[in-house]
């Protein structure tokens, strides 16, 4: 047995109901004193909610999918104007990735508090898109300092969302099993992950405030979120990235519409991981299950619904051929990737 496996260094406080002491006790713990909060201004009411212990220097709502560089370097510029000291983040993947690339810039301490199920705050990955196209890499300095998972933040959150988010989660429970530093911890994470998902989001999809269903999701997106941290970024999560990136399609959405395709593709070279995945879902195939829970959910099925035109389809090819693992378990084609995105845009079912 040879691996790698790099546990990253971060406090993680799951505190159901009492989100603002637990992120005052986090601030206070970094010693900080002049706090920017990064919030959409849809989630501004939850964000004063989680911050009522501090008196932030700056509150800033500029937040857009994808993180476009320009809307980077306002919120880096206003942090230097205001001198801050530290980040709380409430929100979501976008929201996390504007906090992301901030500390990228100015190593600022990050405490984020997710919305949603994206896992972002639980990764030392950064995002940026410039000219249509999505830049990523890995820094420690963007690793939030510490998470805090309240499961109250989250029972507002739609359906829609709700599923297009947890589904995102299991994209990463799904691509850290082959993904480029994939090993024997990671699929333990991935697989807890996935098992703690497929019974969490249904509970979420049929009672949306109920806080069992979101406190096992956000369990197993943590999980999802761990695992994807040490494994990296597997073919699932290039696709998706070249298709956000150039675009703009919405994120969640992408990655729960793309992910049985992927897992299609693979499962018959990935022996290992399709057994694993099948036990977390309780059935015969990975791609049964998966699909089982799909068609439970409601999930997004074509990517023409969000967004994608099929002549787009030849250009995005190009693009992820570009920057597929080449430790992927199925070699990675034009002709194979053109099935994979055909399909997806379509709709069809993934075999």
């Amino acid at each position: 047995m040879h691996f790698v496996h790099e546990s990253l260094p971060q406090r993680v406080r799951f505190q159901t109901g009492d989100a603002a002491a637990a992120v005052t006790a986090e601030v206070e713990r970094l010693g900080a004193a002049r706090v920017m909060v990064i919030a959409g201004s849809a989630e501004g009411e939850l964000a004063d909610l989680v911050t009522s212990g501090l008196t932030p220097v700056l509150r800033h709502d500029e937040v857009v999918m994808h993180v476009p560089i320009e809307v980077a370097e306002r919120a880096r510029a206003a942090a230097v104007e205001s001198r801050a000291d530290a980040i709380v983040s409430v929100g979501g993947g976008s929201t996390t990735g504007l906090a992301k690339a901030v500390a990228l810039t100015t190593g600022l301490p990050i405490v984020a508090v997710p919305t949603t199920y994206a896992g972002s705050e639980a990764t030392a990955v950064w995002g940026l898109t410039e000219a249509s196209r999505k830049t990523t890499g890995v820094d420690p300095v963007v690793l939030p300092r510490a998470v805090v998972y309240d499961a109250t933040l989250l029972r507002s959150l739609p359906v829609e969302l709700s599923v297009a988010s947890g589904l995102n989660a299991l994209a990463h429970c799904v691509d850290s099993l082959w993904a480029p530093q994939a090993d024997p911890i990671n699929a333990v994470l991935a697989t807890e992950g996935a098992r703690a998902l497929r019974d969490g989001l249904p509970l979420v999809a049929g009672d949306p405030a109920g806080l069992p269903g979101i406190e096992l999701a956000l369990y197993g997106a943590h999980l999802a979120a761990k695992a994807f941290a040490s494994a990296g970024s597997g073919l699932h999560h290039k696709i998706c990235h070249v298709l956000g990136g150039r675009y703009d399609l919405p994120h969640a959405q992408t990655h729960a519409t793309v992910l049985p395709y992927v897992l299609a593709l693979n499962a018959p070279n990935a022996p290992e991981a399709a057994t694993r995945l099948a036990g977390a879902f309780g059935s015969p195939t990975a791609l049964a299950g998966l699909q089982e829970l799909r068609s439970t959910l409601g999930a997004p099925r074509a990517l023409r619904d969000v967004g994608l035109e099929e002549a787009d389809i030849p250009a995005a090819v190009e693009d992820v051929l570009a920057i597929a693992p080449p430790s992927n378990p199925t070699p990675v084609t034009t002709e194979n990737l053109t099935r994979l995105l055909q399909a997806a845009w379509a709709g069809e079912e993934p075999q």
